[in-house]
């Protein structure tokens, strides 16, 4: 439909001169003639009625009103959470993600801090394979996925069963003696409308725990520093 053809439509049509027309309450037998000297209908509020009309039913770009859903997604805590990036960051083990409170790591920039581990002097067993010994001995249906030699250490990652049916990351670098490593659940829980992921590190220091204890390495903690 072309533009005149909605203007015609939309606006009221001026009546003819000499056009009688009945508009008094007070004596409706009374007849009013509309001549040209008569003051014009005002147009204003069904111009702009009928423009913001136009605007969100038009197809053309320069007429159409742009489309909140045609941006760029926001991006949210939620989203953040649902991409979760592995490997090593300049270098080192990454820090927990701002929006997963069920991590834990060597990084010190981590909100959820934890000593890298040492290992002794009398332990002669290669670092990697013992590590994944320990895996699978204390972890639900071990996987492991990366094993790289960079110029950084020996990197280790494996994925282990996590709670609620999801799977959960544990990553290591060796290095000499020193191992750094990030324990992190992969599944982020939200309650609406909080934007605040519910949960806390407990249970992946508890498992880290436990692979500590069958490795037998030197794990220090502030606990022990005081």
């Amino acid at each position: 439909m072309s533009l005149v053809t909605s203007l015609q439509l939309i606006l009221p049509q001026r009546p003819r001169e000499g056009t009688k027309l009945f508009c008094s309450l007070k004596n409706p037998t009374q007849e009013l003639s509309f001549s040209s000297s008569s003051s014009p209908i005002s147009l204003l509020p069904k111009l702009i009625s009928f423009a913001l009309a136009l605007s969100l039913t038009s197809s053309s770009p320069a007429l159409a009103i742009p489309s909140l859903s045609s941006s760029q997604p926001l991006t949210t805590p939620f989203t953040q959470s649902k991409f979760v990036q592995t490997g090593l960051l300049n270098g080192k083990i990454r820090p927990c993600p701002s929006t997963n409170p069920g991590c834990v790591s060597t990084n010190p920039t981590s909100s959820s801090f934890s000593f890298p581990l040492t290992i002794p002097e009398s332990d002669t067993q290669d670092p990697i394979q013992k590590l994944k010994e320990a895996i699978v001995s204390t972890q639900k249906n071990p996987k492991f996925l990366v094993l790289e030699d960079t110029p950084y250490g020996r990197y280790l990652e494996a994925e282990v069963e996590g709670g609620g049916f999801s799977r959960d990351v544990m990553e290591f670098l060796v290095k000499q003696d020193v191992v750094a490593y990030r324990c992190m659940a992969t599944k982020v829980t939200f309650v609406y409308p909080f934007t605040t992921a519910f949960g806390d590190s407990k249970g992946q220091e508890e498992r880290m725990k436990k692979l500590i204890d069958q490795l037998g390495w030197y794990a220090p903690t502030f606990e022990y520093m005081e």
